[in-house]
């Protein structure tokens, strides 16, 4: 089957919502979202306490401007400062076109949006709408597709991009998608998509991980536009934090202000032991640090040192290294806890919010209750039970490399949401989903000003339906002893253990051989692929060749000499599937004179 189109937009998160919407309302309504499960990506399943939305301030007591927000996004280095601008300047229109799709962000009656700071941000910038703000975004931007008639191919797993050659270079031609419904019968359900443009929307990394906090239903694909040469870049910079792992939940803000206990058990339950304790000089450092772990959620090696914040994700990560269950308590305080000896900071903050009760969960009660709620309708009761936790993947920072209208350097493939490389090294808290935004409309009028699109039938694109459909045959006739589920579990017991928040230099080059030894085993040495797993092993494939690339990054990121905060590390593959990497110089922040007249006359150009 066929489908020709002006742009194919993969992925059906709040990013890839909002550039269909955009596309649709800025008049290319010749747009097809292919998306492998209606809703079930990061947007609509993650959150935290009160998940942040980062924006410039509203607050009329706060001042802000785009120039400021662009230096803050900025400040932790690694972040250009053009895709830093743009985010910056478009930040209150994403922002208010979620207001008026209905996002219930509060204000007050005279239409002012307060705002409370969030990690690595100094202006109060951030929003939220609870603990469920990215889900509320996917349920409005979801409405508004709906309304539109925008056609939507559900169930559709994309596994290939199809590239053509250009006078001018490589350009995306379109991709080949997988009918789920269809995989057992003949043909495997194969799908060509024929596009002039591909909005690739597929969120982060999530499937390379064996501890996460991503959805299940996530996995990622980032691996089949590395396969035909798109630039990724950052990739060595992810975040790691605190999260359960019965039901993957960040355990930031709220969670952590109330100081829970912490402890660890073995694996049969039993010699409970509060390991924190011994890593801090006296109690007061203790509890704060707890607390502060509620501003400073994402692990951060800086905030390790002085028996900071970040001090507690290494214990805890030590813990689960051992073999160890680490759980949250609420219903108690950590031994000798009193609230006057918390530093100032913390007890203030309890103080103001009304939230000096006698234990953590009566703490919790006053300071947040929706975040009580949310567990207990996943069937998990903390008001009664401890909350077994792990230090979890949460965000890659890095990702594809997109200029300021977030296109690759594959020409007409705009990445955008949490694939889109954007970030930098300290990304304040919650403007991953402003980037997210900001990057669909950004792709939706680059593409909107764009000829429209003419099929090339005289070009040959680099992978057909052919081809795949022969890879398949291969794999179902495989004769080896490698099973796909086995290689699997090795890659991502090997990115969570040597990609994760702790990388030793001295295995790390081993380690990447050995994913380039089980990427090259899968490919010549894989054991027969029943018709039904099919997609399952071809998701194998992706997630194997993406964690290689990670790995090269993560050991290019230890072993260079080169200023991490004022270079990015670019990375991609040959046409024979060599790694190339280059660092580059960060671009500074924009500096143009903005004389409304001759702005005004580039603009009717």
């Amino acid at each position: 089957m066929t489908h020709t189109t002006n742009t194919l937009i993969i992925g059906s998160g709040a990013a890839a919502l909002n550039a269909a919407l955009c596309l649709w309302e800025s008049g290319v309504k010749d747009i097809i979202i292919a998306t492998e499960q209606w809703g079930g990506g990061t947007s609509n399943n993650a959150g935290s306490d009160k998940q942040t939305y980062y924006k410039m301030s509203l607050d009329p007591s706060v001042a802000d401007s785009a120039n400021e927000m662009a230096a803050d996004l900025c400040r932790g280095g690694a972040m250009h400062g053009d895709i830093a601008l743009c985010e910056a300047q478009y930040s209150l229109q994403a922002f208010y076109n979620l207001v008026r799709l209905g996002v219930p962000f509060p204000h007050n009656q005279y239409g002012a949006y307060p705002g409370y700071k969030t990690d690595h941000d100094p202006r109060s910038r951030a929003t939220s709408a609870g603990p469920l703000t990215s889900h509320l975004m996917f349920d409005c931007l979801g409405r508004k597709i709906r309304e539109y008639g925008i056609p939507v191919h559900n169930r559709i797993v994309i596994v290939e991009l199809v590239t053509r050659e250009t006078a001018e270079g490589k350009e995306i031609a379109g991709a080949i998608g997988i009918d789920t419904a269809k995989i057992t019968e003949p043909g495997y359900g194969l799908i060509n998509y024929q596009a002039g443009n591909v909005i690739l929307a597929t969120g982060g990394p999530a499937g390379i991980y064996r501890n996460s906090v991503y959805p299940v239903s996530q996995t990622g694909s980032i691996g089949m536009a590395l396969k035909i040469g798109a630039k990724a870049q950052n990739l060595g910079i992810s975040q790691f934090g605190i999260a359960s792992v019965k039901f993957r939940w960040n355990l930031s803000g709220s969670y952590q202000q109330v100081v829970p206990r912490y402890y660890s058990v073995d694996q049969n339950g039993m010699d409970e032991r509060d390991f924190l304790r011994p890593g801090f000089p006296d109690d007061e450092t203790l509890f704060t640090a707890i607390f502060l772990k509620g501003y400073q959620w994402p692990f951060d090696p800086k905030k390790a040192e002085n028996h900071g914040s970040s001090l507690i994700d290494l214990l805890v990560q030590q813990e689960t290294a051992d073999g160890r269950k680490v759980y949250l308590d609420f219903t108690r305080n950590p031994d000798g806890f009193r609230l006057d000896i918390l530093k100032s900071e913390a007890r203030e903050y309890l103080e103001r919010s009304g939230a000096l009760a006698g234990t953590p969960i009566e703490r919790l009660k006053l300071l947040n209750l929706p975040a009580i709620d949310l567990f207990i309708n996943q069937g998990i009761d903390i008001t009664r039970d401890p909350l077994e936790i792990a230090v979890c993947a949460q965000h890659n920072n890095g990702g594809l490399t997109g200029d300021m209208w977030w296109e690759s350097n594959i020409k007409q493939l705009f990445p955008v949401g949490e694939v889109n490389g954007s970030h930098g090294n300290t990304r304040p808290g919650g403007s991953a989903l402003n980037s997210g935004q900001v990057g669909a409309i950004r792709a939706a009028m680059k593409i909107a000003g764009t000829p429209i699109f003419v099929r090339h039938s005289d070009v040959t694109p680099h992978v057909s339906i052919v081809s795949l459909h022969d890879r398949i045959d291969q794999m179902r006739a495989g004769i080896g002893k490698l099973d796909y589920r086995d290689a699997l579990s090795e890659l991502r017991q090997r990115m969570s253990k040597h990609g994760g928040p702790v990388r030793n230099p001295k295995t790390i080059s081993g380690e990447v051989k050995k994913a380039w030894d089980l990427w090259h085993r899968l490919n010549h040495d894989l054991k027969a692929v029943a018709p039904a797993e099919i997609i399952a092993a071809l998701r194998v494939f992706d997630l194997c060749l993406t964690h290689a690339i990670y790995l090269e990054s993560v050991a290019e990121d230890i072993k260079s000499s080169k200023d991490k905060y004022q270079n990015i590390l670019e990375i991609c593959l040959d046409e024979n599937l060599t790694v190339l990497k280059n660092w580059v110089p960060v671009r500074p922040i924009p500096k143009e004179e903005m004389w409304f007249e001759q702005v005004w006359k580039e603009f009717r150009k």
